[in-house]
C-alpha cells in the first residue's frame, strides 16, 4: 500500500507538475541530502595508549530551524560489519550505555543533542575500530560521521646476556625483546665481534605484537668482555632505543707469575711476586708452592701475593702458582737466583770520589818513581862509580866510565850483588858482544827491592849515545909498541892486552867477570 501511494504521489506529480518544476524537486531533494552529510563534524583519526582516556568529539553543525533533532547514538565497529551501540543521548529519556564493555568506561561531556562528544577512560587496546556519531533528524532522517580510533602500545624494550662456555659451535650470547607493541618494532644488532641474529614475531589477542632477536656466534675465551648493542624501532618512541651488552663467556683459567727483576741479592727485603690470573669465572683458588720443598721461613703469602721478607739462600729456587676456576686449573713457576750484595746506590757518588782519587795518586806515585829511575840512570852515565862499581885495580869513584861494559847500578859497599855474571869482549872499534850467563838461584833469591838484571842494562840507545863520547885514545892501540902491558902479579896479573884503562885512571879487564 505504501509503495501503491508513494508510486500514485510520483505519478501525481508528473501529472500536476511541470517538467521544469520536477527537475528542480529532485536537485533539491539530492542537495539536501548532501548537505545533510556535511551537518555532522567529528575528527576523522586518534591514536591512544592502553590505560588512557580518549574524547570523541561530535557536533551537529546546521543551522537550519526546519531540521529537528530527536537522538544521538555512538556506534562501535570493532571489526567490519559488527555495530554495536555504546551510548545513547535522548533529549527526554537522557542517558543510556547498553554495551557491557563499556560500562563505567564511557560518558557524555555535554548534555546537549548539539554537541554529544564522548570520553572512554582507561582504554584497552581490544577498543581499537571505528566509532560512528549518528543523529536521528526530522524531516530528513538519520545523520552521521565515524572516527576511527587508533590503539598504539610502546614496546617493552629489554635486552639480555646469554653465558655461555667457550667451544666450537655456534650459541646465542644475547636476546633482545620489544614485547607487546603496536605497530610491530624492528630490532637491529650493532657488534664488533663475528656473528648473526635471528628474529620472530608474535601476535597477541589484542592485537599487540612482540618481536624478539637473538645474537649468535663461536664463542671464544678472546670474546668475553666484549660488546654488543641491541636497537629498537617503533612509531612510537621518539628515538632509538638502544643497549650495550657485555658478553659472557666462561674458560679455564691462565696464569703468569710477575715481579721478578733478577736483583734478588743477599740481604735485600721485600721482594715481591704477583700471581697474575685470568678466567670466567674470576678464579677464586691460589696456592704457592716451591720446587724444593715447603716455603722458606722467610717467606709471606697473602692471596695471590708472595713477599720474601729478607733474601737469602733459601730463597734460591723454583716458585710455582697454580690457581683453579669450575672449568679447570692452570699453573706458572719462575726460577729466582740470589746473588751477592750489590753495594747501596746512594753510597754511589762517594764510591766515585774514592776511585778517581785513588787513580790521582797512583798516578802521582808512578810519576815519582819515574823521576827518581831516570835520575838514576842519568848518574850511572855521568860515571858516578866509588863504591857502587867494581873494577880491577880501584878507582875514585867519580868520573868511571865503562863504556859499553856491562856496569852493576846500586851497589855499595860490602855487598853481594847477585844478579846475573856478564863477560865482556871488546875490540877498538867499539864493538863488542855481551854474554849473559842465567844464574837462576841467584834471581829467585834476589831482594825484592833491587832492580832485577833488564833494570841495569842501558837502553841500546842511550848506550850508542855513551859510547860516541869516548875518546879515541882509549882504544887499545893508544899502548907503545903494540902489546898492551901487565898489571898485577902472580895469579891476579893481567896482560896489558886484557886490560883497558879509564877516565879515572883506573883500569878493568876485558875478559874477567864481575860478580
Amino acid at each position: 500500500m505504501p509503495r501503491n501511494g508513494v508510486r500514485f504521489s510520483c505519478r501525481s506529480a508528473r501529472k500536476l507538475l511541470p517538467q521544469p518544476l520536477l527537475l528542480t524537486a529532485a536537485w533539491l531533494l539530492l542537495t539536501g541530502r548532501g548537505v545533510g552529510a556535511q551537518k555532522v563534524r567529528v575528527e576523522e583519526e586518534l591514536e591512544a595508549y592502553p590505560n588512557e582516556s580518549v574524547d570523541l568529539r561530535c557536533q551537529f553543525i546546521d543551522s537550519d530551524s526546519i531540521t529537528k533533532l530527536t537522538q544521538v547514538s555512538w556506534i562501535w565497529e570493532p571489526t567490519e560489519g559488527q555495530r554495536d551501540n555504546i551510548a545513547v543521548f535522548h533529549p527526554m529519556y537522557g542517558q543510556s550505555f547498553p554495551d557491557l564493555a563499556f560500562k563505567d568506561r564511557v560518558a557524555f561531556l555535554h548534555n546537549k543533542l548539539v554537541n554529544p562528544s564522548i570520553r572512554i577512560s582507561d582504554l584497552r587496546m581490544s577498543d581499537a575500530g571505528r566509532y560512528t556519531c549518528e543523529y536521528a533528524t526530522y524531516p530528513t532522517g538519520n545523520e552521521q560521521a565515524t572516527t576511527t580510533l587508533v590503539m598504539l602500545a610502546k614496546p617493552k624494550n629489554s635486552a639480555n646476556v646469554v653465558t655461555v662456555q667457550a667451544g666450537t659451535k655456534a650459541m646465542v650470547v644475547a636476546q633482545c625483546q620489544a614485547a607487546d607493541a603496536k605497530p610491530a618494532a624492528t630490532i637491529k644488532w650493532l657488534a664488533s665481534v663475528g656473528g648473526n641474529h635471528t628474529t620472530s614475531s608474535t601476535a597477541g589477542p589484542d592485537g599487540t605484537v612482540t618481536v624478539r632477536s637473538e645474537y649468535r656466534l663461536v664463542p671464544t675465551p678472546a670474546d668475553d668482555g666484549r660488546e654488543v648493542t641491541c636497537m629498537v624501532d617503533q612509531r612510537t618512541q621518539d628515538k632509538t632505543w638502544t643497549h650495550q651488552l657485555r658478553l659472557s663467556v666462561e674458560y679455564p683459567p691462565s696464569v703468569s707469575i710477575e715481579g721478578y727483576d733478577h736483583n734478588w741479592f743477599m740481604g735485600r727485603s721485600d721482594a715481591v711476586l704477583v700471581c697474575t690470573a685470568k678466567g670466567n669465572p674470576q678464579p677464586t683458588t691460589v696456592t704457592w708452592t716451591a720446587a724444593s720443598g715447603p716455603l722458606p721461613d722467610s717467606v709471606l703469602v697473602d692471596g695471590n701475593k708472595l713477599t720474601v721478607r729478607k733474601v737469602d739462600d733459601t730463597v734460591n729456587t723454583t716458585f710455582i702458582c697454580e690457581v683453579k676456576n669450575k672449568h679447570g686449573a692452570a699453573k706458572h713457576q719462575i726460577t729466582t737466583f740470589v746473588i751477592e750484595a750489590l753495594e747501596d746506590p746512594s753510597s754511589t757518588g762517594a764510591v766515585a770520589g774514592a776511585v778517581i782519587g785513588s787513580l790521582l795518586a797512583l798516578l802521582s806515585v808512578v810519576a815519582l818513581v819515574a823521576v827518581l829511575v831516570m835520575r838514576g840512570r842519568r848518574q850511572h852515565q855521568r860515571g858516578g862509580g866509588g863504591a857502587d862499581s867494581v873494577a880491577a885495580g880501584g878507582g875514585s869513584g867519580n868520573g868511571a866510565d865503562y863504556g859499553n861494559k856491562a856496569r852493576l847500578l846500586f851497589g855499595g859497599e860490602g855487598r853481594n850483588n847477585n844478579g846475573p855474571t856478564y863477560k865482556y869482549r871488546e875490540g877498538c872499534d867499539n864493538t863488542g858482544t855481551l854474554t849473559e850467563k842465567a844464574n837462576d838461584f841467584r834471581r829467585l833469591h834476589q831482594h825484592p827491592a833491587k832492580p832485577s838484571t833488564h833494570d841495569i842494562l842501558l837502553d841500546e840507545a842511550e848506550r850508542r849515545k855513551f859510547d860516541d863520547s869516548l875518546e879515541e885514545d882509549e882504544c887499545y892501540d893508544r899502548f907503545d909498541g903494540g902489546n898492551p902491558p901487565a898489571y898485577g902479579g902472580g895469579d891476579a896479573m893481567y896482560l896489558d892486552d886484557d886490560m883497558e884503562s879509564q877516565r879515572d885512571g883506573s883500569v878493568i879487564s876485558r875478559t874477567a867477570i864481575y860478580v
